[in-house]
């Protein structure tokens, strides 16, 4: 049998990775984050504090879309996004998880 190519690796992760997330969608976990909009989660210019971040990723964890993750957090969805992007960066569910109290 002939071994299986990177690229090969790579899209049978991101199928898996998008199929995760699905089985959230179908049945979504509890939040542990509390209210998303709590005033927290943002600085006083309007963007997301350190706790901000971790909530946004924490929603990523459970499963929400970056639709949900926008109107839960009261962001703009370009800005959920980006976040969406830096949870994958930082491992996604597998990331260290940082302290929201």
């Amino acid at each position: 049998m002939a071994p299986i190519s990177a690229e090969a690796l790579t899209l049978i992760d991101s199928i898996t990775r998008d199929l995760n997330r699905l089985r959230g969608l179908l049945q979504p976990q509890k939040l542990e984050v509390g209210d998303p909009k709590d005033p927290r989660n943002k600085t006083a210019d309007g963007k997301l504090s350190e706790r901000g971040v971790e909530v946004c990723y924490r929603m990523y964890d459970a499963g929400l879309t970056r639709y949900a993750v926008a109107d839960g957090m009261g962001i703009s969805y370009g800005a959920a996004t980006h976040r969406f992007g830096a949870w994958q960066k930082a491992g996604g569910q597998a990331r260290s998880r940082a302290s929201i109290d």
